[in-house]
């Protein structure tokens, strides 16, 4: 039996889950992926204005926050969103947890070879450029293993209420105090 045999199966529930999963995954990566820079001494946005230079060309190429890293920013948040509702749709109730993690790691490195290193050459070649490998790499490990954890953001099944309180038992009558009536 899977873990998650007891959550709901509506496909807009899962694919919300994964949606939400896939933004809290991107957070981290991208919060890697600063912090990684900040390591080899560049700027904590470098991965956000390489992402901009798909729509802004060499202009986004910064040191610094800028204009044009919001649309960075906002690429990163929509495809890799869409991509943990995708996985959430796909995997849904089908693996163990771990199985689960695995997969997720899985697809989420693969997504980075197809984006990164296929599709960027022609699509984004700035990215492809200049791009830190083996820290994107790791960033796409940590957002695997985040869109695994899309139960968790599954809504409960109705949980049935509690029980009514027993009513006491039949006892000894209880005189009334004197001086009240």
């Amino acid at each position: 039996m899977n873990s998650t045999a007891h959550r709901p199966a509506n496909p807009l529930a899962v694919s919300l889950a994964g949606l939400q999963a896939g933004m809290i995954g991107i957070c981290w990566m991208l919060a890697w992926l600063g912090l990684s820079a900040i390591g080899q001494r560049r700027s904590f946005w470098t991965a956000e204005n390489l992402m901009a230079s798909v729509f802004h060309g060499n202009a986004a190429i910064r040191r610094g926050f800028g204009a044009s890293t919001l649309s960075g920013i906002a690429l990163y948040l929509l495809i890799y969103s869409l991509l943990g509702a995708l996985f959430a749709v796909t995997a849904r109730d089908r693996f163990t947890g771990l199985g689960t993690v695995l997969l997720g790691v899985l697809v989420s490195v693969g997504w980075y070879c197809l984006w990164f290193r296929v599709l960027g050459q022609t699509v984004m070649p700035l990215v492809w450029l200049l791009h830190s490998e083996s820290s994107t790499a790791f960033g796409h490990v940590i957002f695997g293993a985040m869109i695994a954890r899309f139960p968790a953001y599954l809504p409960g099944l109705d949980q049935p209420a509690p029980p009514a309180p027993a009513p006491e038992p039949p006892g000894e009558a209880v005189p009334p105090a004197p001086g009240l009536n």
